[in-house]
């Protein structure tokens, strides 16, 4: 469209809207908030608000919408919800001193993964930020939490590497350089749900890269930062702080570390595992409640709660490490006065990692630094509770403790005890801090007496009873005198208005009273707001001290959540021990112990290493508990390494470096992979991937096809992973095909396991409990009775199931009659004791009680007599 055409307003508007052509324009008109032309259409249908027009020059009306300012937080969080960017665009001069259109800039760009503003954001969850650029086949990696200040970076080798990073952090938004996008862009729409922005090369290709790095992070090198020579990583860096800026539209002092690490750091698991595992979120809900995190997080402040999720995010594999962590945790959960006392002084404080951040983008209200203050003035509190502990990590926080009294005298000086959210609302600096403020509020409260004690002042100096001091819009404040008094006025009146019966004058100090009373209020606004911004800007200049003051509290924060997850739920200390080695005695599964209200939880043992137990083929029936059992094995490793109890009587765990995991069957229709497909992936990603030290968890393997060819697949696997010198991996082995309990007599480091059950008749029970040994029943059919197919589909069931045992159908498809026998007619002696012995076979006396065993051994000696 021709911008000529246009009014001088609306040239403006589509000027700002030029530079942000990928935003929702918020472009700010008195009290609301408007947006014109295709913003307004897409924004009305999201919103579901009213679509108009403006006359703006055409010959038709530009469609308009808007929403009020003062409410617009809920209506940005509904745009970026749907994956919009939305640029607020304010007025920045004083519309009374503007000569034509007023000035506007846009002060922010809100995008998914750029929040800072509390309505916006889960106070529970980071707001994850990450930018990935490909250079020389290396992906570089940067994540940032905006709100928070944090940025973790590191560099891969491969696509796979950089998705699993990527699952991590579960970001809101993701950048990719052109390189990147070719190679990872539709993955990431199909397994996180998002679509990357891929038109951003200008931030990974801006000059000087280095440069801006280093000046961020007040550094002379970047081998002082860990990054030197990291090509890729560097430039992801420096376009993460590029497109901070661009966003933010102010400095980013607050940011002023950079944690680059090595992705061998921490364990790896892979997007399948973190899905199967439901490590933070079910599979089947996305909800909290039912994940690893849900059971474990008691903590107490939102900035514990994000670390923890880190914790859960990030295993580590340092043994040292995650014993300093035990420990702690150890000390907190038999100390329960100190945890106690602590849990009760955490409740007390605030998000203070995110007031640092809006205070150093100057989007923090005056309640911010009130609550800055609050959670200050417990810190001597914390630092005192703290000084008792010896565990490592609580003593190390303790060391040179800062209890910022400095900054809780400038606040606790400055500001009111319960300011307005709002500055311009006044009440925000408190009385005594500034004489200015002070006066001019005493003169909004005071102004009347001050007047009336003038009027009574004066006519006693004139003698004049009838003086009076008045007021209105034209002339201001005017002392009014009666005709008859004139003669009494004194000559430092200065006649300002004449009326009627009476003549109105000023005075000197009237006229400072007035300037006093009627510019009060806005003077005072126009203080406060100064000195609020010099208050704030003494605070940010504390960043790194506040910074380590909110790490001390997140830190004790979570290591008490553990202690109390640990104390309440009977959990008990890991010993982290050489790698290679899992021994659970005992082991629960964590949630859905938790979830099992109404009955007890069976606990279960795990023997695994990478000798004689490497591979543990796991038979019975479904719904029987196998992979509750599995789950919960690798859940209890995971939780070692994160430094957490654990729910067994005794748990021996070497680190693991990767835990993989292949459970269920579920066709990716989306992507278009077949259930067989699909599985054959995660199984190759498996195989390709994980090392000697690694807890692979697979579970019905080879189902998806054809009986005979996944079989095969699944021996094969089986033959692959036990070899020490293919894999010799720690595996629990869930199938359905019996046939490959032959395996333990052929290969090195196999066992075999089955899940105890109990039959009566056609009806059978669940013990939940692992045995020794194999099972070649999966009862199928009962479990179909227990699952409700109706009774005659059972009867017919088993009809078929007699015909196939007696080879009347083929499993081939074909239909043929069973032959004769030739040595003549079985008895019904030989019939008998063919049932006994079958009865023999299949009886597991482990899990009969004693009267059962006394019957069972009754009617089996009975049938035998029978036959002699």
């Amino acid at each position: 469209m021709a911008k000529e055409q246009l009014t001088p307003m609306m040239v403006q508007y589509m000027n700002t809207k030029d530079e942000y052509p990928d935003c929702i324009l918020f472009y700010r008109l008195g009290d609301f908030y408007e947006m014109f032309f295709d913003d307004a259409i897409k924004a009305s249908k999201v919103l579901e608000i009213t679509l108009t027009g403006k006359d703006c020059g055409m010959k038709e009306r530009a469609p308009m919408c808007g929403v009020p300012f003062h409410s617009a937080s809920s209506y940005i969080a509904k745009l970026i919800d749907k994956g919009f960017k939305v640029a607020i665009c304010e007025q920045t001069e004083d519309p009374k001193l503007a000569k034509g259109i007023v000035k506007r800039e846009v002060i922010r760009v809100i995008t998914p993964g750029t929040i800072v503003d509390e309505a916006l954001l889960d106070d529970r969850n980071n707001n994850y930020l990450a930018l990935v650029c490909m250079v020389n086949e290396k992906f570089g990696i940067a994540v940032s939490d905006v709100s928070t200040g944090e940025i973790y970076t590191t560099e891969v080798s491969s696509a796979d590497m950089t998705m699993n990073e990527i699952a991590r952090y579960e970001p809101r938004e993701i950048l990719l350089n052109s390189e990147a996008a070719k190679e990872i862009s539709e993955e990431i729409e199909l397994r996180f749900h998002i679509t990357p922005d891929t038109n951003s090369d200008e931030f990974f290709s801006a000059p000087d890269m280095e440069g801006r790095i280093l000046r961020q992070f007040n550094k002379q090198s970047l081998s002082e930062l860990n990054i030197g020579g990291k090509t890729a990583l560097i430039r992801a860096v420096g376009a993460m702080l590029g497109y901070m800026e661009h966003t933010q539209k102010t400095g980013l002092s607050y940011i002023n570390t950079l944690t680059a690490y090595e992705v061998d750091m921490y364990m790896d698991i892979d997007l399948s595992t973190r899905r199967n595992l439901e490590i933070t979120e079910t599979m089947r809900d996305k909800a909290r409640r039912g994940s690893l995190l849900w059971v474990l997080d008691k903590t107490k402040t939102s900035m514990g709660a994000r670390l923890l999720k880190q914790w859960v995010e990030k295993p580590l594999v340092n043994p040292i490490e995650i014993n300093k962590r035990l420990y702690s945790v150890k000390e907190l959960t038999d100390n329960v006065m100190l945890r106690d006392e602590l849990t009760m002084i955490l409740s007390d404080t605030y998000d203070i990692s995110r007031i640092i951040s809006r205070l150093s983008l100057a989007t923090a209200n005056p309640r911010d630094l009130v609550a800055l203050k609050a959670t200050i003035t417990k810190l001597p509190e914390l630092e005192m509770a703290l000084s008792a502990a010896a565990s490592p990590i609580l003593k190390g926080i303790t060391k040179d403790f800062d209890i910022l009294a400095d900054v809780r005298e400038l606040l606790d000086t400055a500001l009111s005890d319960e300011p307005p959210i709002n500055l311009k609302d006044g009440g925000v600096i408190k009385s005594g801090f500034n004489d200015e403020v002070d006066t001019l509020r005493s003169a909004m409260k005071d102004g009347k007496q001050w007047l009336a004690s003038l009027e009574s002042r004066e006519r006693e100096r004139t003698g004049i009873s009838k003086l009076k001091v008045g007021y209105n819009k034209v002339f201001g404040y005017y002392i009014e005198v009666t005709k008859s008094n004139i003669k009494d006025v004194p000559e430092t009146y200065i006649r300002r208005q004449t009326l009627a019966n009476c003549e109105r004058y000023i005075t000197p100090e009237l006229k400072e009273l007035e300037n006093t009373i009627l510019g009060a209020s806005e003077r005072i606004t126009v203080i406060e707001a100064k000195l609020f911004d010099e208050v704030r800007q003494s605070v940010v200049a504390q960043i790194k001290r506040l910074k380590r003051a909110a790490n001390i509290i997140a830190v004790t924060d979570v290591l008490c959540s553990l202690a109390e997850v640990a104390y309440k739920n009977n959990y008990t200390m890991p010993e982290i021990t050489e790698p290679g080695v899992l021994e659970i005695t005992e082991g629960r599964h964590p949630v859905v112990e938790k979830m099992s209200r109404d009955s007890l939880f069976v606990p279960n043992d795990t023997r695994l290493n990478t000798d004689d137990d490497r591979v543990l083929i796991i038979t019975g029936p479904n719904m029987a508990g196998k992979s509750t059992y599995m789950r919960q094995t690798a859940l209890i490793t995971l939780m070692a390494q994160i430094g957490s109890f654990v729910p067994a009587k005794s748990a021996k765990i070497g680190v693991v470096d990767r835990i993989f995991t292949r459970v269920g069957a579920s066709d990716d229709i989306s992507s278009g992979q077949s259930t067989f497909m699909l599985e054959m992936t995660e199984v190759s990603n498996i195989l390709k991937n994980a090392t000697k030290n690694s807890l692979i968890i697979l579970d019905e393997i080879g189902r998806g096809t054809s009986t005979f060819d996944g079989l095969s697949i699944a021996w094969a696997v089986v033959e692959y992973i036990q070899s020490k010198k293919k894999l010799g991996a720690k595996t629990l082995f869930a199938t359905h095909y019996h046939e490959l309990i032959a395996l333990e007599d052929k290969l090195g480091g196999v066992k075999n396991y089955s899940i105890a059950v109990k039959k009566r008749g056609d009806e059978i029970t669940f013990l939940r409990k692992i045995v020794r040994g194999g099972t070649d029943d999966s009862y199928g059919i009962e479990v179909a009775a227990l699952a409700g197919v109706p009774h005659e589909v059972i009867l017919g069931a088993k009809r078929i199931l007699k015909k196939i045992e007696n080879d009347e159908i083929s499993t081939a498809g074909k239909t043929e009659k069973k032959p004769a026998q030739e040595s003549g007619q079985i008895g019904l002696a030989d019939s008998a004791a063919n049932e006994i012995a079958e009865e023999l076979r299949r009886m597991d006396v482990t899990t009969l009680t004693p009267i059962e065993a006394m019957n069972t051994l009754y009617r089996l000696a009975s049938m035998a007599k029978e036959i002699q």
